[in-house]
């Protein structure tokens, strides 16, 4: 592979010093998914396996900073946008990315909630996230209670409310949004995509095992990097999610933690 194969993927998210989740996923994903990774961050936290404990927010205007260095210099192929924070940080965000809107493709995964149950996500931030980030994102990753939240409605608990919901945000501006049914009952763990074409839906088992921390930083990452090879989303999203897979099958070889430990991004390789 020549210099030029190799694709460079911007991560603007939180940092997880337990490694699982945040920019450390996100740079773990890059990698094994054949890319060079790059971090922006938003925000600290201090967190394990069992839970969230602190987040020190970056100033907005030192957010916007920092990707800007990045895209003067470096040529960006793809964006993932991640922990957020707040609204400052928000409207700093969609502000320095908006030139790029139709150049590079984004990735919003709107982080809200810890796998433990912490907030991540200022309440007065998701307008900021849903009038800002979503017009400017090639695809938005909510979860269950994710997309409800954007919405303002109750959590779906059918594959037609997950599609329903998946057109509605559809219609706030981004060009693709993947509703994730990992929050469903039942053995089965459907993902929802609406584009431009119509409804698609990805199938999948549900692994039995508690190391899921960081699945929604991972599989949204790896949508950034097959993006950034030039994948469409529909196909972006198949590969992500077949890679994310293998990495939640497979986390039970780690031992991190006690509570929610991390999947085993390289799996293929370990």
């Amino acid at each position: 592979m020549s210099r030029a194969d190799i694709k460079n993927v911007l991560s603007v998210a939180g940092s997880d010093p337990s490694g699982g989740a945040g920019i450390q996923a996100d740079l773990k994903t890059f990698a094994a998914r054949g890319t060079y990774g790059m971090a922006a961050l938003t925000a600290l936290t201090a967190q394990n396996t069992q839970g969230v404990t602190g987040v020190h927010a970056v100033p907005a205007d030192f957010v916007a900073n920092q990707i800007r260095s990045i895209f003067l210099d470096v040529r960006v192929d793809a964006v993932k946008i991640g922990m957020i924070a707040n609204a400052e940080i928000a409207e700093a965000v969609a502000e320095v990315l908006r030139p790029y809107r139709d150049t590079v493709p984004i990735v919003l995964d709107p982080v809200m909630i810890a796998k433990g149950g912490s907030p991540l996500l200022a309440l007065d931030a998701v307008d900021a996230v849903t009038d800002k980030l979503m017009p400017l994102a090639a695809v938005v990753t909510p979860n269950l209670p994710e997309a409800a939240a954007l919405l303002g409605e109750t959590i779906a608990a059918t594959r037609e409310e997950m599609a329903a919901q998946a057109e509605r945000l559809l219609k706030i501006g981004p060009k693709a949004v993947l509703v994730k049914g990992g929050h469903l009952e039942g053995e089965d763990s459907p993902d929802v995509l609406a584009d431009a074409s119509g409804i698609h839906w990805f199938e999948g088992r549900r692994t039995a095992t508690r190391n899921t921390h960081g699945t929604g930083c991972t599989l949204s990452s790896a949508i950034a990097a097959e993006l950034a090879k030039g994948a469409s989303p529909a196909h972006a999203v198949a590969v992500a999610k077949t890679y994310l897979a293998g990495a939640i099958a497979a986390a039970d070889t780690l031992t991190v933690g006690t509570g929610h430990g991390p999947v085993s991004h390289f799996y293929e390789w370990w």
